[in-house]
């Protein structure tokens, strides 16, 4: 069962392969990270799809993010939602660990992503944690409700509801 996961995964990423020589433009919403540089140049929604579910299976956008390789930008602005809900789906169970110690990579990731001016990051971080039972009040909390508690804790205080995601 295993290998025939790995031949479809093989003959989608081939099939991809000769979608992108006949138009060679980026599949832009795909975020950063190996993914995107493997299927860069690609258009169409099987190559974006397997970008963004090869950087979410391997974890590397966080990293990317980190350190500002992997065609990551270390300290880029967020143009669009998207890439914060990608982090997310990618690394939730981290994020949730980072929020309840109120430090950690893929919580300074989201910080980065979120665009939290380096002055406000110390706030932004003790202000999650103190909201961790609302932010994360199950195991079993989804993404978009995440998104929904963080925007609520963050519009609650002065300084930090310049960062609300929209």
């Amino acid at each position: 069962m295993r290998g025939l996961g790995i031949a479809a995964t093989l003959v989608l990423v081939v099939g991809a392969h000769g979608v992108a020589a006949q138009n060679q433009e980026t599949a832009s919403s795909a975020g950063c990270g190996v993914g995107t540089i493997l299927f860069e140049g690609q258009r169409g929604a099987v190559p974006q799809i397997l970008a963004v579910t090869t950087n979410g299976s391997l974890g590397n956008q966080t990293f990317g993010i980190s350190t500002g390789t992997l065609g990551c930008e270390r300290d880029a602005v967020v143009r669009s939602p998207t890439e914060v809900r990608m982090l997310m789906i990618s690394s939730l169970d981290n994020l949730a660990t980072d929020v309840a110690r109120g430090q950690g990579e893929t919580l300074e990731s989201l910080a980065a992503l979120m665009a939290v001016e380096p002055d406000h990051r110390a706030r932004f971080f003790a202000s999650l944690q103190g909201d961790f039972g609302r932010i994360f009040p199950s195991e079993n909390v989804t993404v978009d409700e995440v998104i929904v508690s963080i925007n609520a804790v963050l519009a609650e205080d002065p300084v930090l509801q310049r960062y609300v995601i929209a």
